[in-house]
């Protein structure tokens, strides 16, 4: 819930900001800088977190101190990548595949209650998912309107 909230924090300000400055809101800067804020705000959990973001890998995969660190520092570097014009189309690209290899493990820290911030298992369990699914799709549908669908509209 808090990723949401800073998306849509940010994106406000940013529009708002945008058309105080410029005579007129730039929707594709505010869309992608919200992104990126939010992507900094949850790239930094990956940190903050880390014991509770181990568990909500599967078993069989070994280092999962390493993989929540990796993953953490690939929404860092997608932030950035995000603010950069000529970088915009690779980065949203990414984050689109990214956001879908993720979602198992929104899955499974749901099927095991898992509340990451603390590492225990007080979580809200199987009904987060009726939440978690369709705003990891929001996220997709965001990133891919901001970062790919308005660079190429106006690209003609």
């Amino acid at each position: 819930m808090k990723p949401l909230f800073v998306l849509l924090i940010v994106f406000g300000l940013l529009v708002a900001g945008t058309y105080f400055f410029r005579g007129e809101a730039d929707y594709r800067l505010a869309g992608n800088g919200a992104m990126a804020a939010m992507l900094l705000f949850t790239g930094a959990a990956h940190f903050a977190f880390t014991q509770g973001m181990m568990q909500m890998l599967p078993a069989f995969l070994p280092a999962k101190k390493a993989w929540v660190y990796a993953t953490g520092v690939l929404e860092l570097a997608a932030a950035v990548g995000l603010l950069f014009p000529s970088l915009r189309g690779i980065t949203a690209g990414c984050l689109l595949i990214f956001f879908l290899l993720i979602l198992p493990a929104n899955i499974l820290a749901a099927r095991r209650n898992l509340n990451y911030q603390t590492g225990t298992l007080d979580g809200s369990g199987p009904r987060y998912l009726w939440f978690r699914v369709p705003l990891q799709l929001f996220f997709m549908a965001w990133t891919w309107y901001f970062g790919l669908h308005l660079a190429a509209e106006t690209a003609f």
